[in-house]
């Protein structure tokens, strides 16, 4: 099983706190597959919203393929998210909750046929949250330096 990360979401990690993760695939049109193919996709300002029962993605980026008809598709369009229902289910009921959200955090090909997207159900920092972890970060970054120094 092979995975080609096309994009992922580095504020994501930054901005939230992620409880759980699931894969799910994408609803894609014409000469999207494309130019996902050739790693043109941002999905920086992306969010999910469950819509009638079905999880659609907002704001990914999907740059027009070049070579492709005058027939394309907006590049900022919704795309619909590929779940089994129990996991749509559940899904929602994590988002019920106060103050969580559903994030992409990652689009990838499997196998060289299938185009996934990982989505994470996220919960957002708060700006204190984010200096402690850079202390952490910075802390341990000392520990190793004093580590491998040699009297």
């Amino acid at each position: 099983m092979s995975i080609d990360v096309v994009s992922t979401n580095r504020k994501a990690k930054k901005n939230y706190e992620i409880y759980d993760t699931y894969e799910a695939g994408i609803e894609l049109k014409g000469s999207e597959i494309k130019s996902v193919r050739e790693h043109n996709v941002n999905i920086d300002d992306a969010f999910c919203l469950i819509e009638n029962g079905e999880i659609f993605i907002h704001n990914m980026h999907i740059s027009p393929y070049h070579a492709s008809s005058v027939f394309r598709p907006d590049p900022y369009r919704k795309r619909k998210l590929l779940l089994h229902r129990k996991e749509i289910d559940r899904i929602e009921g994590q988002i019920k909750r106060k103050g969580f959200t559903l994030i992409p955090l990652r689009v990838y090909i499997k196998d060289k046929k299938w185009c996934k997207v990982e989505i994470g159900v996220c919960k957002g920092k708060k700006e204190y949250d984010k200096r402690e972890e850079i202390k952490k970060k910075d802390i341990e970054l000392e520990m190793r330096r004093v580590k491998s120094y040699r009297y």
